[in-house]
């Protein structure tokens, strides 16, 4: 797979794949799809988290992205320097560990829940 830029994006690992899934799984009101080719949740049309290459990306608010950044997450760059705005990458400590991973896919998709529902594309 290419990306803009030119270069090759990684297939996500099998194992990060499979835990995505089972993660979303058991979140009430998630919509699984792929989106560039990696596994990815909505709710009301937009994106709330998602896999890219072997990162594990999440949408929060402005607040809740501040309070994740504290905890070791970084900007969400799919080419560099081209950050997307209000997405996070997960550090691997919550990735590792789906009792403190739920609460934050519970807040993204909470978060996509109150936004206006994204129009479908024609």
């Amino acid at each position: 797979m290419a990306h803009p830029a030119g270069g090759a994006w990684r297939k996500a690992p099998a194992a990060l794949a499979d835990q995505f899934s089972a993660s979303l799984a058991e979140l009430p009101g998630a919509a699984l799809r792929q989106m560039f080719g990696y596994p990815a949740a909505f709710a009301n049309g937009h994106m709330f988290t998602g896999l890219h290459q072997d990162r594990w990306v999440i949408r929060l608010p402005d607040a809740a992205r501040s309070e994740l950044a504290g905890a070791g997450a970084i900007p969400f760059e799919p080419m560099p320097g081209r950050p997307m705005r209000e997405y996070l990458v997960l550090p691997e400590s919550l990735v590792n560990d789906p009792d403190a991973l739920r609460p934050w896919l519970e807040r993204a998709l909470a978060h996509v829940a109150s936004l206006p529902p994204k129009e479908a594309r024609r």
